[in-house]
């Protein structure tokens, strides 16, 4: 029987269903794709659009598989919106999600004793809740090792449901982390990508995000890598800052700006200030060669004049940011927002959206362009068509020339020759 995890949203997604994906191999389920028997949809809530390609898609599993199970942050927060969407669909909220890694061995017993698959899931129970079960050191085929260290979110963002949906900050003690850590560095892993909801929230009341970097560098070897998935910018601190002067830790970091208004922050309840930020672009700068510096923006948000746009505008061209992940605001029930007198005209927003994502092509191209003829450290992730590709520290998908054969998850140093497709030599 086959297996398939179809993923939207961030990151911290993709962690956890590779993890589920991993457990539906470990029990004996064939890998598939999207005509599998059983397809687990892992949701989005950030945006209306994410909660609307997650229907289509349910819609469309649920026409050819056996059954579809839907978990994630919109199947918690609307549950029977997603359960009308057809029959043999499963809800799986976050508090039930972890179970999801149990229920692979539960469905080959189940399924011996010819018990039909949807009786099975819908048979199945589990009290399993810990959010940190989700233990990348399992996984079998993956290059790269994701780590997941924080949940939830202790910000109130007036624009966002995943605070709602995923509840309180909770972080893995430090200990747990540093073996965790050195399991997938025993494993022959090369680099850990850190990952949570507010990962720089982790364990903020204490030593934060800061103090754990110290650590783990502490316990790792030369020949690791770290990588930060995102970096909220209200609590990076010089403590944090200092760690990234480290060989080890990749010079690639995403910050979710939004805005480069402090009224428009001001007005979503975002934490810092937008001289805070430049002051971490400057610093990081300053720590690493020209690293790949991407951000969140979200366009017209509720209050955001032309000239705050210009701000933000600005802003984003006279820092030179790698890529721009662009967001037209979205209108989310339940958020502090919803009801808002001052939102901008879905016209003008969708105008200022566009925008944005221009800029964003014209400052990729500049940063791709400065890379010719630099060394990067590269993972080998996969051979295909005769040719091998990997992704670069300042994250750089990139063809992989060597003389010699390359090992999946191998770090190994190259010089980009060519950025048209970009390719990089072996050295």
């Amino acid at each position: 029987m086959r297996a398939y995890v179809y993923t939207l949203g961030c990151r911290l997604n993709q962690c956890e269903s590779e993890a589920i994906m991993d457990s539906f191999v470990k029990a004996g389920f064939e890998k598939g794709d999207e005509s599998a028997d059983i397809v687990i949809v892992n949701t989005c809530t950030v945006t209306s659009k994410a909660e609307q390609k997650a229907r289509r898609m349910i819609r469309i599993f649920n026409k050819s598989a056996k059954a579809v199970i839907v978990t994630g942050c919109y199947a918690e927060l609307d549950r029977s919106e997603l359960e009308a969407l057809g029959d043999n669909i499963h809800i799986y909220g976050l508090k039930e999600k972890a179970g999801l890694l149990k229920l692979a061995e539960y469905l080959k017993t189940a399924l011996l004793s010819y018990m039909d698959l949807n009786e099975a899931i819908s048979s199945f129970k589990s009290n399993t809740a810990d959010p940190f079960i989700f233990d990348a050191s399992s996984f079998s085929f993956h290059s790269r090792a994701y780590l997941k260290i924080q949940d939830g979110c202790d910000n109130s963002c007036a624009y966002c449901r995943t605070s709602i949906a995923r509840g309180a900050s909770v972080s893995l003690p430090v200990k747990d982390v540093l073996d965790r850590a050195k399991a997938l560095e025993e494993k022959g892993f090369h680099e850990i990508m850190l990952t949570g909801v507010n990962l720089t929230m982790y364990n903020h009341e204490g030593g934060g995000l800061g103090e754990l970097t110290e650590e783990l560098l502490k316990v790792l070897g030369p020949d690791i890598r770290i990588r930060f998935s995102s970096l909220e910018a209200d609590h990076i601190d010089d403590r944090l800052l200092n760690t990234f002067s480290d060989v080890r830790i990749f010079p690639h970091f995403h910050l979710p700006i939004q805005s480069a208004s402090n009224k428009v922050l001001k007005r979503v309840n975002r934490k810092y200030s937008i001289e805070h930020v430049e002051y971490i672009i400057k610093r990081l700068r300053e720590l690493k060669d020209d690293p790949f510096i991407a951000c969140d923006i979200i366009a017209g948000l509720p209050s955001e004049s032309d000239e705050d746009f210009k701000m933000t505008y600005d802003f984003l061209s006279r820092n030179e940011f790698a890529a721009l992940h662009v967001f037209p605001y979205s209108v989310r029930e339940q958020t502090a927002l919803y009801g808002a007198k001052d939102r901008v005209e879905e016209r003008v927003r969708d105008e200022r959206a566009e925008v944005l994502r221009k800029l964003s092509m014209i400052l990729s191209r500049r940063y791709i362009s400065r890379q010719l003829g630099k060394i990067v450290e590269i993972i080998v992730e996969k051979e295909k068509g005769g040719k091998v590709y990997g992704t670069s520290g300042n994250y750089l998908k990139l063809e992989i020339d060597s003389k010699s054969p390359l090992k999946e998850g191998s770090l190994v140093k190259g010089l980009i020759r060519d950025i048209n497709p970009l390719k990089a030599e072996v050295i």
